[in-house]
């Protein structure tokens, strides 16, 4: 392998996984591509603090910015229990359409570097989106580099989000429902 399409959350969760495969040598090109970003100025922070990391480190970059959350969240309404996979879909599937487009001998995710994914079904769905548009998927778990990567992340003064960036990790983040009191009768 030599060329791959990195598909990027946000710059932080960039870092494990650029250096691991530039470690092996592979030419690494990163692509921002995350329409389940909410709200949108959620989105553009994330886009701009990778493309200032990737600018500082020499990482190629393909953005992608039209923020489509009209996209995501009309194909997870009423299935807002299979929001992760619908989600891994839509971001993947395309990330493979680019990669095959590009001419790249496969495609990953930064998605794999965090311990709060769905590991397994990242896998399930990447290695569809490969199998669909003929590029393979590359499946490392980039956990390991996940704790090293938080703490180069602060050095670096880079924005670090507090949730996965749909608006129902964004709720799940913040909102806690109040307990419910017994009324008396």
């Amino acid at each position: 392998m030599k060329k791959i399409l990195l598909h990027t959350c946000c710059g932080p969760c960039s870092i494990y996984p650029v250096d691991f495969l530039r470690e092996k040598e592979i030419d690494v090109h990163g692509y921002f591509f995350n329409p389940n970003i909410h709200p949108y100025t959620e989105f553009a922070r994330r886009r701009e603090t990778l493309e200032k990391y990737a600018a500082d480190i020499n990482l190629k970059l393909i953005v992608d910015d039209d923020y489509r959350l009209e996209e995501f969240l009309q194909g997870v309404i009423h299935r807002e229990s299979n929001r992760c996979l619908i989600c891994y879909a839509m971001r993947l599937e395309q990330t493979a359409r680019i990669a095959k487009r590009g001419r790249f001998d496969a495609f990953t995710t930064t998605l794999l570097v965090s311990p709060y994914q769905k590991h397994e079904l990242i896998r399930e769905v990447g290695q569809s989106a490969g199998d669909k548009y003929g590029v393979p998927f590359y499946y490392e778990d980039f956990r390991p580099g996940y704790r090293d990567a938080v703490a180069r992340s602060r050095e670096m003064a880079m924005y670090r989000q507090a949730y996965c960036g749909c608006i129902y990790s964004e709720k799940e983040r913040y909102y806690r429902r109040p307990k419910k009191e017994a009324k008396e009768f």
